[in-house]
């Protein structure tokens, strides 16, 4: 998938109207349509791009989202033609632009039969869920992963056909691609297309299938990935990479591959948005007297002071010490909660030192309530 900035790819700037998103989209579509440019490898994806672009920018919540975040805003809201099965089905969605019957009646509803014939189908999308730990997200991190999908057969380079062997026109559909259904009502006459089951779209079926992938024209692939992850992503957020999901059958176009955000519990750290909570169990004299401790947080080792007279459930924190923000260089807080730690046993001389404690002045809760201003 394109990484450039939607805005540049349709031409308009940052403060163009939404009709003015619809006008530019509408004159690329035009430009790239695949059926105006046969010829052209790179039409199809162009167009593709704009689709994606457009989808993003004439949604108000989705182009706000990316306003403020970029294309990581957008992850996870249907944005993007990864989203479609096939390009079909960008044509479907976005008929409404042109008004009436949409593409069809442009182009004649060439686009079907002609895209299934010469790209056959498109491969299936591979989604997996990857795992972080809370100092991976924090700051970031490369991983490395191993996948197994379907790639284009080498030996008969896609084409499900025995080496030195062409395909026969597929008989069910006559080689249309497609099945066309007729049925009548009051109403008049209706047309059901679909697919072809026997050739899967392509028009063509295999005579003598290839020894290798026994005529489905793609293999089994063990591929290895490395990707970027950036910090400050949550649980549920997708990054995809493109052309890394199973390849299509009859040398059609490869899907993509959604990687699943997974957030692993921390034994000592909780994530809050970019914020981290730490819990620090404490004693009564630590609250009273005061103490420092030295804590683990996402950067080391770092000692922490309480002050004389902390409450429990005070907290500590530290500023730019938290997760880093997704799409920026600033950082979340550590939050340090104190937990008043209470024995449940102690010894005699400890009963006898709490007791002697509990008869002065700071400690006696006659005196404390003494001491109190209540309105009743």
């Amino acid at each position: 998938m394109s990484n450039r900035d939607y805005y540049e790819i349709l031409g308009v700037p940052r403060t163009a109207t939404q009709d003015e998103v619809k006008s530019s989209y509408k004159k690329l579509a035009m430009q790239y349509h695949p059926d105006r440019n046969p010829n052209d490898p790179t039409a199809e994806d162009k167009f593709k791009e704009a689709s994606t672009a457009y989808s993003v920018l004439s949604d108000a919540t989705k182009r706000q989202r990316y306003d403020q975040f970029g294309h990581a805003g957008v992850n996870g809201m249907g944005g993007g033609y990864s989203d479609f099965t096939n390009i079909n089905d960008i044509f479907t969605h976005f008929s409404d632009i042109f008004g009436g019957g949409g593409f069809g009646d442009i182009f004649g509803n060439s686009r079907r039969g002609r895209n299934a014939r010469n790209t056959g189908e498109r491969g299936s999308d591979i989604k997996i869920k990857l795992p972080l730990t809370v100092e991976e997200i924090a700051f970031g991190v490369n991983k490395t992963i191993k996948i197994k999908r379907l790639v284009h057969c080498p030996a008969c380079k896609g084409t499900g056909a025995k080496n030195g062997t062409s395909k026969i026109t597929c008989g069910t559909c006559n080689g249309a691609g497609e099945i066309r259904n007729v049925t009548r009502s009051m109403f008049g006459q209706f047309v059901n297309i679909q697919q072809c089951p026997t050739c899967s779209g392509s028009g063509q079926v295999v005579k003598e299938k290839c020894s290798e992938c026994n005529g489905d024209s793609r293999v089994p692939f063990e591929d290895t990935i490395d990707i970027n992850i950036p910090s400050g992503v949550e649980e549920d957020n997708y990054i995809p990479v493109s052309n890394k999901g199973n390849a299509g059958r009859n040398n059609g176009s490869v899907g993509d591959l959604i990687i699943l955000i997974s957030e692993q519990e921390h034994e000592k750290f909780k994530r809050m948005g970019d914020n981290v909570l730490y819990t620090l169990d404490v004693t009564f004299p630590d609250l009273v007297l005061g103490s420092e401790f030295e804590i683990d947080t996402l950067d080391g080792k770092q000692k922490v002071r309480i002050d004389a007279g902390s409450q429990p459930n005070d907290t500590i924190k530290l500023k730019d010490k938290g997760i880093t923000k997704l799409r920026s260089t600033r950082r979340g807080e550590f939050i340090i909660l104190l937990n008043l730690h209470i024995p449940k046993k102690i010894n005699s001389k400890e009963k006898d030192l709490i007791n002697e404690l509990s008869q002065q002045e700071n400690f006696s809760v006659r005196n404390i309530n003494k001491k109190s201003k209540r309105f009743f």
